[in-house]
């Protein structure tokens, strides 16, 4: 079973490597096949097997030799590794599951463009509210914890004038807030923080990054969830 997940990960992450490179560029994941960067190149079924092909073709385009982008194997490969964790972790896993597809989706594209996509926040907010729903427990008491989690981050973004938070990530902490409630979301805002705080200082001090230089906060809010999930 544990195979299967992965596999099923690394298929999902396919579609995620593909979904986070054109959505951003307002280019249609259901249009067209995938084609190689450098030399346009359709690519075909048996070079476009999650991880395996990357593998097989030594990371090479077959048709023009140029190197494949590490993004594509590295997305699938991560996705597989959080399905996995997930599944040997957590109870009723559909749903984490689907929040994980999110959660993959926010971090690469916060991390390449520093944007959180509108249409992953509602596809979140859908997936938490239906599986609120079913489980019969109280929406209004998870939807206090996702709106007081986005207020706090908004007021954040009021007092720094948008530098020190963006609207995208004010919009992430609803679905995330709702989907933990009110004990467990102060944790995770909590535990963004630590990470975010700790990272920044260590880009600085390495001289990855300026005292001034903005740094996308979604891939920590994600990491402050994954946290939050696996060690309460």
């Amino acid at each position: 079973m544990i195979l299967l997940i992965f596999i099923f990960g690394l298929v999902v992450g396919s579609f995620l490597s593909a979904y986070t490179w054109r959505a951003p560029r307002a280019k249609s994941v259901k249009k067209g096949r995938s084609k190689c960067v450098h030399c346009g190149h359709e690519i075909k079924c048996r070079d476009n097997i999650p991880l395996f092909s990357y593998l097989h073709l030594g990371g090479k385009c077959r048709h023009c030799g140029k190197k494949i982008s590490l993004r594509y194997p590295a997305i699938e490969l991560g996705t597989a590794l959080a399905f996995t964790a997930v599944f040997l972790t957590q109870g009723g896993f559909v749903t984490p599951l689907l929040i994980t597809v999110g959660l993959v989706a926010v971090f690469v594209t916060d991390v390449e463009h520093q944007i959180i996509l509108d249409e992953v926040v509602f596809y979140l907010v859908g997936v938490v509210l239906v599986s609120l729903l079913i489980s019969g427990q109280s929406v209004y008491l998870f939807l206090f914890a996702g709106l007081a989690s986005a207020l706090l981050l908004l007021s954040l973004n009021i007092v720094t004038s948008g530098r020190g938070m963006g609207l995208g990530d004010v919009k992430l902490a609803i679905p995330l807030g709702m989907s933990l409630g009110p004990g467990p979301a102060l944790v995770w805002l909590l535990s963004s923080f630590v990470v975010g705080g700790i990272t920044g200082l260590l880009l600085i001090a390495f001289g990855g990054a300026r005292l001034k230089q903005r740094i996308a906060f979604g891939p920590f809010m994600v990491i402050g969830y994954a946290l939050t999930w696996f060690y309460g």
